[in-house]
């Protein structure tokens, strides 16, 4: 599937737009975007920033800003405008007949570095099908080519059919093709899940903020060896493992795509059969960045999906990653039962995983009484 947007060949220069309308989360957002910007290639050349009460209909940022954002992108030489936030079909077009140059909004960011990061097949079926499904909604005249009525004997389309009606319905039918090729999938996956279910095996699955070190953690407590970097977004694809511990016996470890503020629902949707692991997990192992000063907004933000896609009573313990950088010790924290609820670990060193696995042999064993209890009440 081809980029949402082209890079130029010149280069990748660009500048950041940012408007302030009055949330508590506005640097944050910001540094996100400064990440979002560098993990899909982007050099940045500057900032424009603004405080508004309500985004302006036609330009979201009004004609003052975007004639400083212009003259901005003219002084650095930058080729493409990244927005903070969702635009509207037309005030994308409009900022892009007045800049001459391309313009990307927040969630069209995403999706390129979605797009450069799915290695599985699934995956990029995944994020093909949030792709068109963004790019459906900037198919509203947008270009003059689209104006063109066609007909005919031996030509594409109906008699008068235009240019933007067959584009549509190209979509629509690749959208299909797309969602059935993910539905046979997402039956694939369920047959192995019940597999596993019938042979006792409990699954645990990794979820967090994106960048929290989920993949670091599972590569430790695996020994596998997925890509790691210090960007949003590293890894997309769901991987999974069957590791062994002690006292517990097999235990199957998933580590899911990142979530983020502002996840762009399509990709929530896209993504159903990979986060589904999260929601048929016997386990969630909630990964945290102690060192991050936001740490409890992006809880709350994983929880916020977990509970759109149905995973909010999946019982939970939280991981208190990279302890070596906040200068931690391992520790655990226990509810009124005895069971283990919070632990602080480094997955970088190793520090505190025998904690971990200490949690999960006796989650298992919980699993095991209910199961018992079940069976006896049967």
């Amino acid at each position: 599937m081809k980029d949402l947007f082209e890079r130029p060949s010149g280069g990748e220069a660009a500048i950041l737009v940012s408007v302030d309308f009055g949330d508590n989360d506005y640097e944050e957002s910001l540094n996100e975007l400064r990440q979002l910007s560098t993990s899909a290639g982007l050099s940045i050349r500057g900032t424009v920033e603004g405080k508004r009460s309500t985004p302006d209909a036609k330009l979201f940022i009004g004609s003052g800003k975007a004639d400083e954002l212009m003259q901005m992108m003219q002084a650095s030489e930058a080729n493409i405008a990244v927005f903070n936030h969702d635009l509207s079909p037309s005030q994308q077009r409009n900022l892009e007949r007045l800049l001459q140059a391309r313009v990307v909004d927040r969630t069209g960011l995403i999706l390129d570095i979605f797009s450069q990061r799915a290695q599985s097949f699934e995956g990029k079926l995944q994020v093909e099908l949030a792709q068109l499904e963004h790019l459906s909604t900037r198919l509203v005249r947008g270009w003059t080519h689209l104006e063109r009525q066609k007909g005919g004997i031996g030509v594409r389309g109906g008699p008068g059919e235009t240019q933007l009606e067959l584009d549509r319905r190209m979509l629509r039918v690749r959208v299909k093709q797309l969602r059935e090729k993910l539905l046979k999938l997402k039956a694939q996956r369920g047959m192995q899940r019940r597999a596993r279910k019938r042979s006792n095996v409990m699954t645990v699955s990794l979820v967090g903020y994106t960048n929290a070190g989920k993949s670091t953690l599972f590569n430790r407590l695996t020994k596998a060896d997925i890509y790691v970097a210090d960007q949003l977004f590293a890894t997309l694809d769901t991987t999974t493992h069957k590791i062994f511990i002690e006292n517990c016996g097999s235990v199957v470890l998933s580590d899911t795509v990142g979530f983020i503020k502002h996840l762009p629902h399509a990709l929530v949707e896209a993504f159903g059969a990979t986060l589904e692991e999260a929601v048929q997990a016997d386990l969630l192992l909630h990964i945290v960045d102690t060192a991050s000063s936001n740490r409890d907004e992006q809880i709350a933000q994983v929880n916020k999906v977990l509970h759109e896609i149905g995973a909010a009573n999946v019982p939970q313990i939280l991981v208190h990653n990279q302890i070596d950088r906040v200068a931690l010790v391992p520790a655990v924290s226990r509810d009124e039962y005895g069971r283990i609820t919070t632990i602080h670990v480094s997955a970088k060193t190793g520090d505190g995983l025998d904690l971990l696995r200490l949690a999960m042999a006796e989650h298992n064993r919980y699993l095991q009484k209910l199961s018992t209890e079940e069976s006896a009440y049967a």
